[in-house]
């Protein structure tokens, strides 16, 4: 393994942009309170995790995963909660 003292700090990534876009990326950086580059790498970072969670395989003994599918499968045990929220009104019919 590499001496984590030795490495760089930083290293860059350059990018070239359309002026419209950059436009747009400041607008939102601005909005959100960062700099360009901190919202630039924030928005890389999550979609980078997104895209590796996307292709995450669990592995486990099938007498968990056949637990996991009945849990699944079975239906929700009734609660005050659950009983509330089938009794609302949605949004788009009030």
């Amino acid at each position: 393994m590499a001496d984590p003292a030795a490495a760089p700090r930083r290293d860059s990534l350059n990018l070239r942009i359309r002026p419209e876009l950059r436009a747009l990326i400041d607008q939102a950086a601005s909005l959100a309170g960062k700099t360009r580059t901190d919202f630039v790498l924030d928005a890389a970072r999550r979609a980078a995790e997104d895209t590796l969670l996307d292709r995450t395989v669990f592995a486990v003994e099938p007498r968990a995963f056949a637990e996991y599918l009945a849990r699944l499968d079975s239906p929700p045990r009734p609660n005050k909660r659950l009983r509330r929220s089938l009794e609302t009104p949605s949004p788009w019919e009030k």
